[in-house]
């Protein structure tokens, strides 16, 4: 009878330190990849989410139009969202940032509109009576004040899109979710396990750098809870 091999990468085992010894740079290589691709796709989604909130509290026409096509892009399904984006993209890391951006529009839009509408009126009337115009009156009072709203939003669309990332694997721009589907194909569980745990701590990391951040610009609302 064959002893069985000392190495755990030999025995295929789920839990290998040997793993991250031997590829340390391919896992890092995919960290960073899956990191670039989610901070580019929710940053850009918070450039156009915000002056769509705007135009929905503006006119208010719009917000019905606004949030329903916005909506509807949530529930286009990824894998079909990313073919429906390979005639304008290609198989690139822009077809899967492009997508991305797309699906968090629907979280940010919806957000920040909320969070603008929920600004008490008798506020704005206050602003306006001490001779604030319309800009001013929006950075410094409704902004700002929405801001708890708004975070909320933007923690929701960043857990979102780093589990979404993964899904780019299909056009070899999936970050963490390269070596998941890879592993799967080969059964390498070590490398499945791996990048699946890193996927989580990166969502539970960057949910609690936000909700830092959130409580950091937003003091009045821990004054308020005490």
């Amino acid at each position: 009878m064959t002893a069985p091999p000392d190495d755990c990468l030999a025995r295929n085992e789920w839990l290998c330190g040997a793993y991250l010894r031997t590829r340390r740079h391919i896992v890092l290589d995919a960290v960073l990849q899956h990191l670039q691709l989610t901070t580019a796709s929710v940053l850009i989604g918070l450039v156009l989410a915000v002056p769509l909130a705007l135009l929905a509290r503006r006119w208010g026409w719009a917000a019905g139009p606004v949030l329903a096509s916005t909506t509807v892009l949530y529930t286009i399904p990824s894998l079909a969202m990313f073919s429906l984006l390979l005639p304008l993209y290609g198989l690139s890391a822009t077809l899967v940032v492009a997508g991305l951006v797309l699906y968090s529009l629907t979280l940010l839009v919806r957000n920040i509109l909320a969070g603008l509408r929920a600004v008490p009126e008798e506020t704005r009337q206050a602003a306006r009576g001490m001779g604030y115009g319309p800009i001013r009156l929006l950075l410094t009072v409704e902004l700002p004040l929405a801001l708890p709203a708004a975070m909320a939003g933007l923690r929701i669309a960043t857990v979102s899109a780093i589990s979404l990332v993964t899904v780019g694997a299909i056009v070899g721009f999936g970050g963490l979710g390269n070596l998941i589907y890879a592993g799967m194909n080969t059964y390498f569980k070590a490398q499945v396990l791996t990048a699946s745990v890193l996927c989580v701590v990166i969502a539970v990391a960057a949910d609690l750098l936000l909700l830092g951040v959130q409580r950091l610009i937003t003091p009045w609302t821990r004054a308020a809870r005490g």
